[in-house]
């Protein structure tokens, strides 16, 4: 009797430990700030202020499974002449002076056993929000949404689209 009360107690603080452990994980995971990016690039001012579409920087969206993070010429195109006194694009005139690449800090990635299109999902017209969320208000990208395989299988059914394995598993 005694020996079942100990192991009884012993799984109730193991299961409370482990439901504790998971939320914090998954808080962590999905709540904790944007990464600090190597320049403090601001969607919000780009995209919501500027007026730029995502396309004009990620230029690749459309024609390639990755959408592209744009070469430093396209960033100083305009910061030659455009905010050349702030602090950020002095350190972005430093890496182009420097022909050094900006070493960018992915926000999402999947599983190297994905395959996934920007390509196809900009051609059927999903919006860059639906999987990014609202970057043109965000300051630091941050990840909303967890892209794991049942987020993209509800999305695909909602919108008739294939679930066959091999659609996204190559």
């Amino acid at each position: 009797m005694r020996r079942s009360l100990v192991l009884a107690t012993i799984s109730c603080y193991a299961s409370i430990f482990s439901i504790i452990f998971l939320s914090i994980g998954y808080y962590n995971y999905y709540h904790d700030g944007p990464p600090i990016q190597p320049i403090a690039f601001s969607h919000r001012i780009h995209v919501a202020k500027v007026g730029l579409p995502c396309n004009f920087c990620h230029v690749y969206a459309d024609k390639s499974k990755n959408a592209g993070i744009p070469h430093i010429q396209k960033c100083m195109d305009c910061h030659r002449a455009v905010a050349v006194e702030k602090p950020e694009i002095k350190k972005l005139t430093s890496y182009w002076e420097q022909r050094k690449p900006i070493e960018w800090i992915k926000i999402y990635k999947l599983p190297d056993h994905v395959y996934f299109s920007h390509k196809r999902h900009i051609k059927k017209g999903v919006e860059c929000s639906q999987c990014h969320g609202e970057v043109q208000v965000m300051d630091r990208v941050r990840r909303v949404r967890t892209l794991k395989m049942g987020w993209c299988v509800r999305c695909h059914r909602v919108n008739d689209a294939p679930t066959d394995c091999l659609t996204c598993h190559k």
